[in-house]
């Protein structure tokens, strides 16, 4: 595939700066590189720093047409190996990545290293990148890394400010039952109640960074040439259709990971790895030590925290189930403390045979695992679609931003996961995990997410709906035949 000018096509890819949004974008640029592409991946020095701390200083070398660079994110600096304060993070990527962007693609342009840029991909809560395509005059399109009925939800922003429902007026609005309230007027989203739409609805004030950071970001997506999902249509085809009618140039290219299995055998960019974390690989020879379908796997995402209390719950509900689980508990996952020294000792007597506590694994490989039969999970997007790629069912503990409405979803639409509430309890998360492995409804489900494993394979095979927008998005969306 070459360009206009007899040059390779050259993709800059500019990913929020989070684990959930990096690996996404990540996946699409090394199948955009299997077509032909040249790709220079933007990362900010921060993760830049963390890439290399996890994986080694070759792991950001990179090779001749696949590149990685740098800008600043404009926080203090940090040697922190942990994700970063999510609202402080989101307001200074707004406010300070522009400039430093445009010096790149200014650099970039000067370079006689690489073909000239001939578009951006620009991730769907970074849109100042598009600023920055229109300025250079270069092709972009955006990539909304999470579900479509969250970006839905993020598009009902303006309107609950209309309707008068947001802000509320105190805290009491958490418990006094309002966040029960049914909606029925969100266009392809049905069932749903206050709680399922995006946490950062759960507002005091309009001013709030994070739900005038999403609800605006959202909208903006709307302003772009072209707009890519990481879903495929059967998933959420009732939300695409409503999306679909008032922005029509919209491209389902997911669940990634499936359409990943295209890549070449022999291509070089399947080695380069986007994990942020050091990833403990040991635990997959404990799972081939394990029964089919008879692992509970817990991880809880990159950037879920909780209270030293919610930690022992779940530890000890995992313990009275008396199943064999492997949970994953970062350094950072408990507020304020180090999660390693929150749980007692006779926790881990309790547990010796059959529980196995790692800092982060290859979960993809995990889920894969025949040993895995269920997945007790922060619904996440990325977590959700590796979730339904392996065909295996949820146990849905949400924690902030487009989880809840994942979780929703996945509970009703979808028919593959049970919730815990949210005031987690030992007891609850011991009998939701025996349901699930032992009871008729586990079994219902686990069948349930096994009909949509076929249907994700059948969307990115050759010719599937996915494979096909795929090859759409390369033609119409980055302009390239071939």
């Amino acid at each position: 595939m070459s360009s206009v000018n007899g040059s390779k096509p050259h993709a800059v890819c500019l990913p929020f700066p989070a684990q959930g949004h990096v690996n996404p974008m990540f996946q699409l640029a090394k199948l955009l590189h299997s077509r032909g592409f040249q790709i220079t991946f933007v990362n900010t020095e921060f993760n830049h720093g963390r890439l290399i701390r996890s994986r080694g200083p070759d792991s950001v070398r990179g090779l001749p047409d696949f590149r990685f660079e740098t800008i600043p994110d404009g926080l203090p600096p940090s040697d922190r190996d942990a994700t970063q304060d999510v609202p402080p993070l989101c307001d200074s990527t707004r406010k300070n990545c522009l400039g430093p962007f445009k010096e790149l693609l200014l650099k970039l342009k000067c370079s006689s290293e690489v073909p000239p840029i001939t578009c951006i991909i620009v991730d769907g809560i970074m849109t100042f990148g598009v600023k920055a395509a229109k300025e250079f005059g270069i092709p972009e399109v955006l990539f909304w890394t999470a579900s479509a009925c969250s970006f839905m939800g993020y598009l009902q922003f303006d309107e609950l400010l209309k309707r008068g429902i947001v802000p509320f007026r105190d805290e009491n609005f958490i418990q006094d039952g309002t966040l029960e309230t049914p909606i029925d007027w969100i266009p392809g989203m049905k069932n749903m109640r206050l709680k399922d739409l995006p946490s950062f609805m759960r507002t005091l004030s309009v001013d709030d960074i994070m739900f005038d950071f999403l609800g605006s970001e959202a909208q903006n997506c709307l302003k772009s040439s072209a707009l890519v999902f990481n879903t495929f249509r059967e998933f959420e085809r009732e939300v695409l259709d409503s999306i679909s009618a008032k922005f029509p140039n919209i491209y389902t290219i997911g669940p990634l990971p499936l359409l990943n299995r295209h890549l070449p055998a022999e291509s070089q960019v399947k080695s380069l790895n986007s994990s942020l974390w050091k990833e403990d690989s040991t635990c997959l020879q404990w799972l081939n030590k394990r029964e089919a379908n008879s692992v509970v796997y817990v991880n809880y995402g990159s950037i879920t925290t909780m209270t030293e209390e919610n930690l022992k719950e779940f530890a000890w509900g995992l313990a009275k189930s008396k199943h064999p689980f492997l949970w994953i508990v970062r350094p950072d996952v408990v507020t304020g403390s180090d999660s390693a020294t929150a749980l007692p000792e006779e926790f881990f007597e309790e547990i010796k045979d059959r529980g196995l506590l790692a800092k982060w694994c290859p979960q993809k490989e995990v889920l894969e695992h025949s040993s895995v039969g269920v997945f007790l999970t922060h619904c996440g997007w990325n977590s959700t679609l590796e979730t339904i790629c392996s065909g295996v069912p949820m146990i849905c503990w949400p924690f902030f931003a487009d989880q809840q409405t994942n979780c929703h979803f996945a509970c009703t639409a979808w028919g593959i996961g049970l919730e815990v509430n949210n005031d987690v309890k030992r007891e609850e998360v011991s009998e939701l995990v025996k349901e699930m492995m032992e009871g008729n409804k586990g079994k219902k489900l686990r069948g349930k997410a096994l009909e949509w494993k076929k249907k994700a394979v059948e969307a990115t095979d050759i010719g599937g709906e996915s494979y096909n927008d795929f090859n759409k998005l390369i033609k119409e969306g980055l302009g390239y035949g071939g």
